[in-house]
């Protein structure tokens, strides 16, 4: 008999208040075992490790799912790797890579810039955003008509612009509320967005899910609001040593939205 261990009830959210948020340094981040099945996994807290009770825990509500936008509902199409090469240059781009195997964050690296250094950024950067906007593409959208059937809400956080955010929503004609871009500062990994959006829904952190393609900018945002996590890894490209290098372990992880569906439906109560 396989015993499936349900979401804790209960999370210990952090205030719904950005600002109050952003002024603890130090979020929790709980280390988490993970271990894979072929369709999604679940990674339970500790206390629920030993013993499983053979008693079926009540399933945690969820009110909201948050997504992310690049890579999670629409098909990847930016080459980043070129990207960053243009704005770095091939020298300093292979020695970030080098120091964040985890990824680079390219909107926090030129923070520190000159004003006109930045600007030039910039203009590289919404050049290939652009060019990525002339071939977006949707991922599957059975997941929203299932959300919309249950009245569970859906948000929307990228780091791309407000016009790609707009483009998106004309194109394909589904509405994410509230969406936002990176021109709400601070934008993810910070819980600030997430927070935001938590506030204006009125629920707390812990009813709401973030879905997302990226550890550390879509599970560490969810994680350091105290949200639950579901990171969509179609590829394999995470494994547990990449969790274990940067403190963080989603609470599900997926190979498709459609799973999300699945996912959903078989460990929360979706009461509206």
């Amino acid at each position: 008999m396989i015993h499936i261990n349900r979401p804790p009830k209960s999370r210990n959210p952090q205030s719904l208040n950005p600002i109050n948020s952003l002024q603890n340094p130090s979020f929790s981040q709980s280390r988490m075992p993970s271990f894979l099945s072929k369709s999604f996994l679940r990674l339970p807290p500790k206390s629920l490790l030993f013993p499983m009770s053979t008693v079926a825990a009540a399933k945690s509500r969820l009110r909201g799912v948050v997504f992310d936008m690049d890579g999670t509902l629409t098909v990847p199409v930016i080459d980043f790797a070129a990207m960053y090469k243009a704005v770095l240059g091939d020298v300093e781009y292979k020695r970030i890579k080098a120091e964040n195997p985890s990824g680079i964050d390219i909107l926090h690296h030129i923070e520190s810039w000159s004003p006109e250094k930045q600007q030039e950024a910039y203009k590289i950067i919404a050049d290939f955003e652009k060019q990525g906007l002339d071939r977006l593409q949707i991922m599957p959208a059975e997941l929203c008509g299932f959300l919309d059937a249950k009245k569970i809400r859906r948000g929307l956080i990228t780091r791309n612009v407000k016009d790609a955010v707009d483009l998106f929503h004309q194109r394909f004609g589904m509405m994410f509320s509230p969406a936002l871009s990176r021109e709400f500062r601070p934008y993810k990994p910070s819980p600030a967005p997430l927070l935001h959006i938590c506030s204006t829904w009125d629920v707390q952190p812990n009813e709401v899910m973030m879905v997302g393609d990226s550890l550390k900018d879509d599970v560490a945002c969810g994680k350091n609001a105290g949200a639950l996590t579901c990171l969509l890894d179609e590829k394999g490209r995470y494994g547990s040593q990449d969790f274990a290098n940067l403190d963080l372990t989603p609470d599900f992880k997926v190979s498709s939205l459609i799973e999300v569906h699945s996912l959903l439906k078989s460990n929360f109560d979706l009461t509206p």
